[in-house]
């Protein structure tokens, strides 16, 4: 699997209709912190939208959600979070996908995954994608006969988070794991306990915390074991049994 980071002209995107006219005229970046599904028609993303001046109180989001779903598209929008200090919206939206955005996932069989870092401004928007590099190529060979202008960034592949290191995890550790970094549970200090987060995914605080604690094990064996003597000046660690026997497997 591969990991590639392309930049884009704002203004191209804006022609191909992939970003709706005159959008950074009322904000100044949009990040995609997490793509909960992407499916035929429509993608389920949270983001986090910076608006141009002070924010808009939740209850008058509320009142104008009817004109926002209208204007941009959605089918649903929610308000998670605000960050007056930051002028932050983090929302969760379902949003219908542009012709143009529809005809990737067909190419790429919906077997890409917009990934971070991912971020939109009035100048540029900086896009990565997680896939096999056969489909990578198939969809930058698309682009590059459409005529998109775009700069390949960076492309790499990680041993660490490879399909050994997504195997130990499972889809619902996957989806919190995500759903917690977007928010800053991991961030120091902390921006959302584990209460609110718990609420956010449907799970109790117990629960989720024991789903995360097993998710980082997994993440931190795979890294050190990933290491060689030269990052640690040592061998890396014996792993554990069940670790051994995965790694083994592979």
């Amino acid at each position: 699997m591969q990991t590639v980071t392309l930049e884009f002209r704002t203004k191209d995107l804006e022609l191909l209709g992939l970003i709706p006219p005159r959008f950074f005229a009322r904000y100044e970046e949009v990040e995609l912190l997490e793509t909960l599904r992407l499916e035929r028609g429509w993608r389920l993303q949270l983001l986090r939208i910076r608006r141009v001046g002070a924010l808009r109180t939740a209850v008058e989001l509320e009142r104008e959600s009817v004109r926002i779903r209208q204007l941009y598209g959605l089918q649903t929008f929610e308000l998670i979070e605000r960050r007056p200090r930051s002028r932050d919206y983090i929302v969760l939206v379902r949003q219908r996908n542009p012709p143009q955005l529809q005809r990737l996932l067909e190419l790429s069989a919906g077997q890409i995954t917009p990934t971070a870092p991912f971020r939109l401004d009035a100048d540029r928007v900086v896009a990565t994608f997680h896939a096999s590099e056969r489909l990578l190529r198939r969809v930058l060979d698309r682009l590059r006969r459409e005529g998109l202008e775009f700069r390949v960034v960076r492309a790499s592949t990680h041993p660490y988070l490879g399909d050994a290191g997504a195997a130990a995890l499972t889809a619902k550790q996957r989806s919190v794991l995500a759903r917690g970094w977007a928010l800053g549970y991991f961030a120091v200090p902390r921006r959302i306990t584990l209460t609110r987060l718990a609420k956010l995914t449907g799970r109790s605080a117990p629960a989720l915390g024991k789903m995360l604690r097993r998710a980082e094990g997994h993440l931190v064996a795979r890294f050190l074991a990933a290491m060689t003597g030269d990052d640690t000046g040592e061998g890396p660690p014996p792993l554990g049994p069940r670790e051994g026997r995965a790694a083994g497997a592979g």
